[in-house]
């Protein structure tokens, strides 16, 4: 599913050493040569379900800004070929294909590279990425291990590389929006963010192609699962890929496909929920209150409707203090999706979102503020659903002139706009909207719920340090 580079990063570094420094000599004329309006030309690194969106997303900004791709690089040698296939369609070129990473990021005439693989390989693939001089776009999360991070973080800030993090909705108007009705003031004080994001399926299968399986299949609760977890056939065999390269530096097992595809299922690679959609709902958090790290995580859960020998939750919590002073706390489920939604509560007002991640209908309400300080005297007092408070909170629905207008799913995983606003940036060699100091924030959350919830305790944030502890700083 990804490109998966598996050797143990100074093993990588130390025999690409020529190879990086040569590459970074070349990446001193980016400027020159981007500023002269030549084509930005893209390696793909990973080439599983999400490197599918990047190629769609670099085809559309085509359209805007001279992109193409023309390398795709991934450890599996049947995902190389389908993300081939798409390019040649996209671009009506012959990309390069590689296995391994240091072979593509030897070539001199690529710009930037973006990077699809799995969790616990996008900080490490991150550094190998800027050392060897090319711009990059990588996934979120940043990082699942603390010390990575630090070292990603470390070596981007050092460089003169443009690097882009996945979180996109830094680049959507309505959540920039919302930033600035907080800090206008217009809600008061903010003491407490909630977010409930859910789902009733099992995330994260690698349906179609490799198993045959549909969708709908998933449907049937008549479905053994076990039968087509377990006793199928996986088109991924030992011999098509690299397993030692795909673990990374992760303690030696036995070729597992299933692990090998379905690695957010499985804490040594990922922890699911945490890595997957906390990065996007902290990253809001940050965006929306300047915060750049918790005081505090504890998290609790447990697997409780997908009984598949997953280790990672199905359904979780996490709740998170900030120096400013206020409580964020986040949940999922996979075995319900009713109403998902966030809403930040101010002292003078709430803004509620109506959706999942992503979604652009917010609306502004002055109710709960002080004025309402108990619904028993002050009111409002509903009797029907759907819920909609009286003329004299003056609710009203954000609306930002020129775009499309709000709904309850707001744009797909493949918009454009952050894409565009990478690339931009490595022409200009300005910062993008999602900068790897935000990349590192996001992930210090993600780190400490994951660890708070296998560990059963409350963890906190010592920030001078830049460690997590098991008692307050």
């Amino acid at each position: 599913m990804t490109e998966t580079d598996g050797t143990d990063r100074r093993t990588f570094l130390k025999g690409a050493s020529g190879l990086v420094m040569a590459a970074c000599m070349d990446a001193r004329s980016y400027a020159r040569i981007l500023g002269s309006n030549d084509r930005i030309r893209l390696g793909q690194l990973g080439c599983g379900d999400r490197s599918e969106g990047h190629v769609h997303m670099a085809q559309l900004a085509s359209k805007e800004i001279p992109v193409e791709t023309v390398a795709v690089c991934d450890l599996w040698s049947l995902a190389r070929q389908r993300r081939a296939a798409q390019v040649k369609t996209a671009f009506d070129l012959e990309p390069q294909s590689y296995q391994y990473s240091e072979e593509m990021l030897a070539r001199k005439d690529i710009d930037g590279v973006m990077i699809a693989t799995g969790d616990f390989q996008h900080a490490k693939l991150c550094t190998a990425v800027v050392q060897a001089g090319k711009d990059c776009y990588v996934e979120k999360p940043f990082a699942n291990v603390l010390a990575e991070a630090k070292e990603a973080r470390d070596v981007v800030k050092a460089s003169k590389q443009i690097v882009q993090m996945g979180t996109q909705h830094r680049s959507q108007v309505y959540p920039l929006a919302v930033r600035e009705i907080i800090r206008s003031g217009q809600i008061g004080n903010i003491v407490q963010i909630e977010q409930e994001w859910n789902v009733n399926e099992e995330r994260w299968r690698f349906v179609g192609v490799d198993t045959g399986i549909s969708r709908e299949m998933l449907q049937d609760e008549k479905m053994e699962w076990k039968s087509w977890l377990y006793g199928r056939k996986s088109q991924l065999r030992e011999e098509d890929t690299d397993w030692k390269r795909w673990l990374l530096g992760k303690p030696d097992r036995a070729f597992d496909p299933h692990v090998y595809l379905e690695f957010r299922l499985y804490k040594d690679f990922s922890s699911g929920i945490f890595d997957q959609w906390l990065s996007h709902g902290s990253d809001l958090v940050h965006l929306w209150t300047d915060e750049t790290h918790p005081v505090s995580v504890v998290a609790n859960g447990g697997v409780f409707v997908w009984k598949d020998d997953r280790e990672n939750p199905d359904t979780c919590v996490a709740a998170v203090t900030y120096p400013s002073g206020f409580l964020y706390t986040y949940k999922t489920t996979f075995g319900n999706s009713y109403r998902s939604f966030s809403r930040i509560l101010g002292r003078n007002g709430t803004i509620e979102n109506y959706g999942g991640e992503g979604a652009s209908l917010f609306v502004t309400t002055e109710e709960g503020g002080r004025r309402e300080f108990d619904p028993w005297d002050s009111g409002p007092v509903y009797k029907q659903a759907p819920l909609v408070g009286p003329p004299a909170d003056r609710a009203a629905t954000l609306q930002v002139p020129g775009a499309e207008a709000p709904n309850s799913l707001g744009p797909d995983d493949d918009d454009v706009g952050h894409l565009v606003n990478w690339l931009q940036a490595m022409q200009s060699r300005k910062q993008p909207n999602a900068t790897v100091d935000h990349g590192f924030s996001h992930s210090i959350v993600c780190i400490m719920a994951a660890q708070s919830y296998w560990s059963g305790r409350r963890l906190y944030w010592d920030s001078a340090n830049e460690e997590i502890l098991d008692h307050p700083v």
